[in-house]
């Protein structure tokens, strides 16, 4: 761990094995932190804050520091890619993305930087009034297993250009990539005590950063489950909160769309990292007339996948992160039989030759699906598609805004106005029209309902480590003249 500048045992000497996802293999055995460690790392960032002075770091030197965390990144890209396909199990041709997108989210930040962020006000008495925005403070920040290094740069970016310091907690699933940058951040020279990186797990280490009173925000991305738990263990001191949470996004398909690309990204939305991602394209909902055309076709792509160990320069489609996560996934394919909806691709654990030693679930697809079915309402985080058919534009809204949550979603159609018309009923934080998945630094990511509070990324993730403050000049400095003695 990295705590106040050291890297530091546990305080109870507890240790934590790393496994490699493509064949069970433990890869690394990291320290295992606990509350004490976490207070020890926030004490630190606190006076790094308030008495060594981090918040009054010119946003110049801010800007440099993260510039030079960007360069040195991409310098070790290689270095980072392959250790996130060992340790997370994702093809490297998806971790290598992930490294680009971890070093532009640096730059970008270190750019904003030194870029205004207040605002003036014509107001009526000769006054000037201005706001300005200033750090929030010691912020907690947990993150998921399923984007290690990019979930890092989404959160610690932002919180460190705006001026705060941080405690950082990465998944106990995933954390070599976290370990690999924050030498990085010694590397570049951040002072002691900015940037501290606690492992552990989420009901010691995550717990203790929601609740301690010393934390003034804390951000999380994860399931909606555990984002409710961490929203009420905030309450304590009314820490500021955001959540990134889960997601069952609809990806909804006109007669009318291109059909070859609409088959393709309906691939692409639930099978890139293996379907472990919170804004997937989880079900699939088809206009009538094209279904049957439209399974087959998917299905005929779907079991052409080359699933295999994620280093395979071959390999499209890599193992789930853990043995856990795979026994959850294939229990959620067991209940979607027992509810009656039909598997036609998919829907078992691969054992051929070496995959057997690793954590590989066959892609997945459900058909003959209706709305109240689990494994339509619940996140699945798996491989697994969940068909639903609409008959017209209406009941297409209808069955995407079911659920509770309201991640992400998409509309694939050659007409124009249907596109905007339906997109903008979808309630979902991120929307897509003829694609799915892009993601960028300058836009602003986040969900509707339960699938979270708040943004990242874009200058609204930058707002989000940030208070706002009112300043009120005089210009006219004479008595008020309201008391009469």
């Amino acid at each position: 761990m990295f705590i106040d500048g050291q890297w530091v045992e546990s305080s109870t000497g507890d240790t934590r094995e790393v496994v490699n996802p493509a064949n069970g293999e433990v890869i690394a055995v990291t320290t295992e932190g606990n509350e004490e460690d976490v207070r020890k790392a926030v004490a630190a960032a606190k006076r790094a804050f308030y008495e060594d002075g981090w918040w009054d770091t010119p946003a110049s030197e801010r800007a440099r520091l993260l510039f030079e965390v960007a360069n040195k990144l991409e310098q070790r890209a290689d270095e980072f890619a392959r250790l996130e396909t060992q340790d997370n199990g994702k093809p490297l041709r998806e971790t290598r993305i992930d490294v680009a997108d971890a070093v532009a989210c640096f730059r970008y930040y270190a750019g904003l930087a030194t870029k205004p962020h207040g605002q003036t006000y014509e107001v009526a008495d000769p006054i000037q009034a201005m706001v300005v925005r200033e750090p929030i403070g010691v912020c907690g920040q947990i993150i998921p297993w399923n984007y290690p290094l990019l979930m890092a740069a989404w959160k610690l970016a932002p919180a460190l250009a705006a001026g705060n310091t941080v405690v950082f907690k990465p998944s106990e699933v995933t954390p070599l990539t976290a370990i690999k940058l924050f030498g990085i951040f010694e590397e570049v020279g951040f002072p002691a005590g900015v940037v501290n990186l606690v492992l552990g797990a989420g009901q010691t280490v995550g717990h203790e950063i929601a609740v301690n009173y010393d934390i003034d925000k804390v951000a999380f991305t994860g399931g909606t489950k555990t984002g409710r738990s961490i929203m009420q263990a905030a309450t304590g001191n009314l820490k500021k909160i955001s959540l990134e949470l889960g997601g069952k996004s609809p990806n909804i398909v006109f007669a009318d769309a291109d059909f070859e690309t609409a088959v393709d990204y309906a691939l692409f939305g639930i099978f890139v990292n293996q379907g472990q991602v919170c804004s997937a394209g989880s079900r699939l909902l088809l206009e009538e007339s094209i279904y049957d055309k439209f399974i087959e076709r998917l299905v005929e792509r779907a079991k052409k996948i080359e699933v295999g160990p994620g280093l395979a320069e071959e390999t499209e489609m890599g193992p789930l992160v853990s043995e856990a996560h795979m026994e959850k996934v294939l229990n959620y394919i067991k209940i979607g039989q027992e509810e009656g909806a039909k598997l036609v691709c998919g829907g078992y654990r691969i054992t051929k030759g070496e995959l057997a030693k690793g954590y590989f679930v066959a892609p997945t697809i459900f058909v003959d699906t209706t709305p109240d079915m689990r494994i339509v309402q619940e996140e699945i985080f798996g491989p697994v598609l969940v068909v639903q058919k609409f008959r017209d534009e209406a009941e297409a809204i209808k069955l995407a805004n079911d659920t509770v949550y309201g991640l992400a979603g998409a509309v694939f159609t050659q007409d124009g106005a249907k596109a905007q018309r339906v997109i903008r009923k979808i309630r979902a934080g991120i929307t897509w029209i003829n694609c799915y998945h892009p993601t960028y630094n300058e836009a602003p990511w986040g969900g509707y309902k339960q699938s979270g509070i708040g943004r990242e990324l874009g200058t609204f993730g930058y707002e989000e480590y940030t208070e706002v403050k009112q300043i009120n000049i005089n210009l006219q400095v004479e008595s008020t003249g309201w008391f009469k003695n």
